[in-house]
């Protein structure tokens, strides 16, 4: 009994700073985001072309899907996704401010705030209740609704851009599975109790279905990474070209030279090679800043293949 209490002391502890820290997270989070955006939009074109291109030559194969989703939704309502995010982000902000009021309320006047001598399952209810109680439900429902739409079509777009990556993809899976059926599932079935029997052949078939779209997107990578090092190279060494010019050094239109072309490759093959060395995976600390941007790609590939 005693160490059921301990265990559920602890789990309390751990939900309260989990909530705490999301709390305390968010504000941060979102300032920092705000400033990044405000930061992109005071930097001049010519530096801003040349951010993008590096963006692309050094990281395009790393995440392939994510890129293409982006460059869809240019054309398919990012204005609208970034109108939709700034109203939840509105609608968080309340949220947080309130909790952080709310958590500060002393009604039994004891001196401990009321929300510390919550059980965590009532003070859930306390901050679900706040949110029902704060939020616009209109609002985020017409947010949420706008970028589900703007997904749809985006969604729609990258089913074709990357249609032969998924038969690629189905192609690998059916020649895995033929293999798998007939040397490993009568193997793993002899060795399964009855009851779990059922469970061989849709393991067996999630199993191929992994093994065929890993290797169908990692060659997707690779592609992606070489024409991506192409395009960002030349658009960074275009971009050079004009910055220099502005500062008086060398020709004013890059149709003039061929200095462009010369340093695009040297960019693109700079590009390629981080990559490759990277086994087209980012680097520490790149990889945990990016985490967030690492779950979306896996999740587009595999909407995109399903």
């Amino acid at each position: 009994m005693t160490e059921s209490t301990n265990n559920t002391e602890k789990l309390e502890k751990l939900g309260r700073t989990v909530l705490n820290g999301i709390i305390t997270a968010i504000p941060i989070c979102m300032t920092f985001f705000h400033n990044a955006h405000e930061m992109y939009n005071r930097l001049p074109t010519d530096y801003l072309h040349f951010l993008i291109g590096a963006i692309l030559c050094f990281f395009g194969g790393f995440y392939p899907t994510v890129f293409a989703a982006v460059q869809a939704a240019e054309h398919g309502g990012l204005t609208t996704v970034k109108i939709a995010l700034k109203a939840l982000g509105e609608e968080v902000i309340i949220i947080v401010n309130e909790s952080k009021k709310d958590d500060k309320v002393d009604d039994d006047g004891d001196g401990t705030p009321d929300t510390e001598q919550l059980s965590p399952r009532i003070l859930m209810e306390r901050k679900v209740k706040l949110v029902l109680t704060k939020m616009n439900p209109e609002k985020v429902n017409t947010a949420i609704s706008s970028i589900y739409k703007v997904w749809i079509a985006v969604l729609a777009v990258l089913k074709i851009e990357f249609a032969r990556t998924v038969a690629l993809a189905m192609t690998i899976s059916a020649f895995f599975k033929r293999f798998v059926n007939r040397y490993i599932v009568p193997k793993v079935d002899s060795a399964t109790p009855a009851e779990y029997k059922k469970w061989v052949p849709v393991l067996a078939d999630w199993a191929c279905k992994s093994i065929g779209v890993g290797i169908a997107w990692k060659i997707q990578t690779i592609i992606t990474a070489f024409t991506s090092s192409l395009s960002g190279g030349l658009m960074m060494s275009r971009a050079l070209i004009v910055i220099l010019a502005k500062r008086g050094m060398g020709p004013k239109d890059h149709n003039d030279t061929t200095a462009d072309e010369v340093a695009s490759y040297v960019f693109a093959f700079l590009g390629f090679y981080f990559q490759f060395t990277q086994s087209f995976s980012a680097p520490f600390p790149f990889n945990i800043i990016l985490a967030p941007v690492q779950l979306v790609e896996n999740w587009i590939q595999w909407s995109v293949t399903d």
